[in-house]
């Protein structure tokens, strides 16, 4: 497996496959890996004939009372997990190789979709998410890229940023990935102690009631999302951020469920902030 650095050390390599006629795909991740982003590296791999993941925690995506600074890092750990999956390339870029000194140029949705959801309270997110993506994308050159559905707004966002930019990337969005009680795999679920970690599973409690109103026929939005919303207050570490019901494409609010619906939710458990979803396919 090959460790790049550099932006010329990734464009040398992929162009080297491409002579070859290889398919390559890319998974962007920040590192501190898990079960999730191994399930993204094996589809690529089954996929494509080339793997690159990139580990790189983007500063742009981060507001300033956010985890920056205290994100977990980990990149040996992540060389070895990426390798046992079959990556073939990890781009490890410092923040000066992906925003040198003057860097003044930002990808960002002018919608209403970024500002729903997770933009409400993280008002910058998503430019710097279209931003670093944006780059890894030119930089990479992909075929296709993997990402996860628990990230919905995010995978949405990205889908909407390559078809209005006619990037000719495939975006394929991957299922969640779960703890054996439940809880979406996370980096941030190292941040939660013993009792957050057990108070943590009102999130994928409240997914897993509303899923099972949907399949008993329940199509009022509303009642489903109160319903998640109870549970998730009986809780006395939960904080709500929001539970919220919402085209799965627009990411604008709905009231009936219908097919395409995703039903969101973020939730503070102590001090670290956790999320959680499932789509609707009528």
């Amino acid at each position: 497996m090959i460790i790049a650095e550099t932006i010329q050390e990734v464009r040398d390599q992929v162009r080297a496959w491409k002579r070859e006629g290889l398919s390559v795909g890319l998974v962007p991740t920040m590192g501190y890996l898990h079960e999730g982003h191994a399930s993204l590296v094996e589809e690529s791999v089954r996929q494509c004939d080339r793997t690159v993941s990139s580990v790189f925690v983007n500063p742009t995506q981060f507001g300033p009372n956010e985890d920056l600074e205290t994100y977990p890092r980990d990149f040996e750990h992540d060389c070895a997990l990426l390798e046992t999956k079959g990556c073939d390339l990890v781009f490890h870029p410092s923040v000066e190789e992906m925003y040198p000194d003057g860097f003044a140029t930002y990808v960002e949705i002018q919608s209403e979709m970024p500002k729903q959801l997770c933009g409400k309270t993280r008002p910058i997110h998503f430019r710097g998410v279209c931003t670093v993506v944006s780059k890894l994308f030119h930089i990479v050159e992909p075929d296709k890229a993997f990402f996860g559905q628990k990230d919905a707004q995010q995978l949405a966002i990205i889908r909407r940023m390559v078809t209005d930019l006619s990037m000719g990337i495939t975006i394929v969005g991957c299922p969640i990935i779960r703890e054996s009680d439940g809880l979406a795999k996370s980096s941030r679920n190292t941040y939660l102690n013993e009792a957050e970690r057990k108070a943590a599973l009102v999130l994928s409690q409240a997914v897993f009631l509303g899923q099972r109103l949907v399949a008993e026929g329940e199509r009022d939005a509303d009642r489903v999302v109160a319903a998640m919303s109870a549970h998730i207050a009986k809780e006395p570490l939960a904080r709500i951020d929001y539970v919220s019901a919402v085209d799965g494409m627009t990411m604008l609010p709905v009231h009936e469920i219908e097919n395409d619906v995703l039903i969101a939710m973020a939730v503070y458990i102590g001090k670290t902030r956790l999320i959680d979803n499932f789509s609707v396919k009528l």
